[in-house]
């Protein structure tokens, strides 16, 4: 993710002075962030071998983890007020349905797959809204308590969440990954300015390095499925009392490497800070396309280059996330993103356009407002 829900797009009206608030550091981190998540996605098509794992458990180990922490700091002004329940509903409830059905016909009928629990058991990457639904509905309780204090129950509920959660709208990542969320949440701007000092940056290189280092050993420390944070301790065959031990090491991994990579995210804009507005967009479609080459039969050719299939795959979807990040693509896909944020869009302009009296203006005004709100909830 993007992950804004994983990060919405801004829509494409958005104001001129609205634009400039944008932070391009947290935009450049979205674009690179759901950038990957592009790539870790594509590699599931490439066979099994030493490298290709490595490469996989390197990036799982911090990279969820970081764009977690990224969409709880972007959440921080969410409140129970009606208007961003509404919000919350519109851009991550109703993205949810639409898409959860749309990937499930593409599956069923494209793939030949047989799908189960549809909508009670998010598919493949929409997941991550079910937990942001959540996520963002616990956002107040959180930011009532002490940052000390909301760290530790979103710890401690991680820990005890592998012993009971299961996958009904996939609450065990929900309550698993919490504490990058939390962490995000609590962050404010001027902790996350130490990260600017150069010694923070060269410290990050050495974290990089010591997680591939750790990452070398996964099946021997724990199976790759740790890093999902989807599945009960018992479904991993390990004790409670080991299971604890290894998600909190888990935990410490990510939130070192969630750090770590927004140390070395460049803070000057350019063309593809300005992608960080289009996330959702490839969140949401990257899926398409990574299914359909796997139904192309794209995976017996991957088995039989495995080098040429690492390198190719990690391009072509570095390309893909650039391509439906891309203005021209992303404005027309955003339609399909968030439906009814496109009607009040339309209906602003239809007022504006009809010169109606003061009663008419007042609408316009009053939906300009939602939209810049929007807007801002995804900076």
């Amino acid at each position: 993710m993007a992950v804004t829900t994983a990060f919405p797009p801004a829509p494409a009206s958005t104001s001129p002075p609205a634009a400039k608030l944008r932070d391009p550091w947290f935009d450049n981190a979205k674009m690179a962030l759901v950038l990957l998540v592009v790539v870790g996605h594509s590699w599931t098509l490439l066979p099994h071998n030493a490298v290709d794992d490595h490469l996989y458990d390197f990036l799982y180990a911090w990279h969820v983890p970081a764009f977690v922490f990224v969409t709880g700091y972007l959440s921080r002004s969410f409140t129970w007020a009606p208007r961003r329940v509404w919000q919350l509903v519109r851009t991550v409830v109703v993205p949810y349905v639409v898409f959860e059905c749309a990937l499930a016909l593409f599956r069923i009928y494209v793939g030949g797959e047989r799908l189960e629990d549809l909508f009670r058991d998010p598919h493949w990457p929409m997941w991550y809204l079910s937990a942001l639904f959540f996520w963002r509905l616990l956002t107040p309780v959180f930011a009532r308590m002490s940052t000390a204090v909301a760290i530790a129950v979103a710890v401690v509920t991680s820990l005890v969440a592998g012993l009971y959660a299961g996958d009904t709208l996939d609450l065990a990542r929900v309550l698993g990954l919490l504490p990058f969320f939390v962490l995000g949440l609590t962050a404010t701007p001027e902790r996350l300015e130490r990260l600017r000092a150069p010694w923070v940056r060269n410290a990050a290189l050495l974290v990089f390095l010591a997680i591939a280092v750790v990452t070398t050993w996964t099946d021997q420390l724990a199976q790759t499925e740790w890093l999902y944070y989807r599945s009960q301790y018992g479904q991993l065959d390990v004790g409670d009392g080991r299971a604890v031990l290894t998600r909190g090491v888990l935990l410490a991994i990510g939130v070192l490497g969630a750090w770590s990579f927004l140390a070395l995210v460049p803070r000057l804009g350019g063309w593809f800070t300005r992608m960080g507005a289009a996330t959702l967009v490839v969140y949401l479609f990257h899926g398409f396309f990574i299914k359909g080459a796997e139904y192309a039969g794209y995976m017996g050719w991957a088995g039989d280059h495995a080098a040429l299939s690492l390198v190719v795959t990690t391009l072509a979807a570095g390309g893909l996330a650039l391509v439906l990040a891309w203005a021209p693509v992303a404005q027309v896909l955003s339609h399909a993103v968030d439906p009814f944020g496109t009607a009040e869009w339309h209906v602003k302009q239809a007022v504006q356009l009809s010169g109606a009296p003061a009663h008419a203006d007042q609408i316009s005004e009053a939906l300009e407002e939602a939209v810049a709100e929007e807007t801002a909830k995804a900076r």
